[in-house]
């Protein structure tokens, strides 16, 4: 891990974001010649200010960063980097990709995967469909990609482990605290027989405001995700959101009218997913494709005839459409442009074209309110209601 501290230095920069940071690695290739670059040459990368390009040139690697890096060794993890070749290829081309990985177990940059996600409280029909599928899959040479969540991630999760696809979990935590407790033995042995990764800190607790953000990486390094249970207001619904949004595939099982477990995938079905009984309905999706059939990692649409699934917006966490009439127009718009996914302050800017200083005003209003939530790093989202 030699040259893994300049990765974690640059996260460290106060200001770079995912999205930024994926900028200034396409713009100069590495984070050491990130720090070399001149002034005018940072600043010539959009979103970059002569204040942050100070920034990023007085960043050092310290015992902090080298901290981090000796925790990950002594928990058996490596941390693999955007340039890495095990790197998640599809990852790459999302909006604003994680610049490393930390990983345990076995991680290939193969295409070859699909997310098999759905609801924490699922029913027996929601668990041995999630695990019927997933390992069907798995046994036709798919990788099955879930968030080790309680309920359909776990059975999905324990199918695949039974085919020879394998398996990768996305952690919304970091290594030092395994999410839920109860699947420590799921984690060794999806760390045996395929993947744990996060994108967090090694000492990152299960926070709330980190699973959105894992969402989407399930759904981006996955041609598609496949739905199994979900409520009107599930998080899986972020994921097929996300995945939509990504130009991804988006599948969904159907489950009993008289369920309220079924709910958020009935919505999908009629906003267009593609309805599935059999790993066949989902197969059929990418059997006319082969590798010189994806564009850059993702599938074109034009041919495929796949889902855009435009209408789908993931679960009103806020409820959002409501919105308090003592609302100035700006704040309005502020607030139109904040979901249940968190968004950094530097991307809020551009979206919203207004200076720093008059964005943070409103982003406090908003704040005082009780619309919206400030999450550490200056990552905004709507505030959850309480169920």
């Amino acid at each position: 891990m030699a040259d893994i501290g300049v990765w974690l230095a640059l996260k460290g920069v106060s200001g770079v974001g995912n999205h930024l940071y994926k900028r200034l690695i396409e713009r100069f290739s590495t984070p050491d010649t990130v720090f070399a670059a001149a002034d005018v040459e940072l600043t010539g990368v959009e979103g970059v200010s002569q204040r942050l390009a100070r920034a990023i040139r007085a960043q050092r690697i310290d015992p902090a960063v080298r901290e981090e890096i000796q925790r990950a060794q002594d928990l058996g993890c490596r941390i693999v980097t955007f340039n890495d070749p095990d790197y998640p290829s599809l990852l790459r081309h999302i909006h604003d990709p994680p610049p490393y990985l930390y990983v345990r177990g076995r991680l290939t940059a193969s295409e070859n995967k699909i997310a098999v996600v759905g609801a924490r409280k699922a029913s027996g029909y929601g668990m041995a469909s999630a695990r019927r599928l997933a390992g069907e899959l798995s046994s036709r040479g798919w990788t099955i990609v879930s968030g080790m969540a309680r309920g359909i991630d776990t059975a999905a999760h324990k199918g695949a482990l039974e085919g020879s696809g394998g398996t990768v979990a996305v952690m919304g935590s970091g290594f030092a605290e395994i999410y839920p407790p109860e699947n420590r033995g799921l984690f060794d042995q999806i760390c045996r027989q395929g993947a744990v990764i996060s994108e967090f800190p090694i000492n990152e607790p299960p926070n709330a405001y980190n699973f959105p953000a894992r969402n989407r990486i399930i759904a981006g390094m996955t041609l598609g995700t496949v739905v199994v249970e979900a409520s009107s207001k599930s998080g899986s619904l972020i994921t097929a959101r996300l995945a939509a949004e990504q130009g991804r595939e988006v599948f969904a099982v159907p489950g009993s009218i008289h369920s309220r477990t079924s709910e958020g995938t009935h919505n999908l079905l009629k906003q267009g997913a593609k309805l599935v009984t059999t790993i066949e309905d989902i197969i059929e999706e990418f059997s006319r494709f082969h590798a010189g059939a994806v564009n850059g990692g993702i599938i074109d649409r034009q041919t495929s005839g796949g889902c855009s699934l435009n209408s789908v917006n993931g679960p009103e966490i806020n409820g959002n459409d409501a919105k308090p009439a003592c609302l100035t127009p700006d704040q309005v718009d502020v607030l139109n442009m904040i979901d249940a996914y968190p968004m950094h302050i530097d991307d809020l800017c551009r979206s919203a074209g207004m200076d720093m200083g008059r964005l943070s005003g409103l982003l406090l209003n908003l704040e005082l309110k009780g619309l919206i939530v400030q999450r550490p790093g200056k990552y905004f989202c709507l505030k959850e209601e309480p169920h």
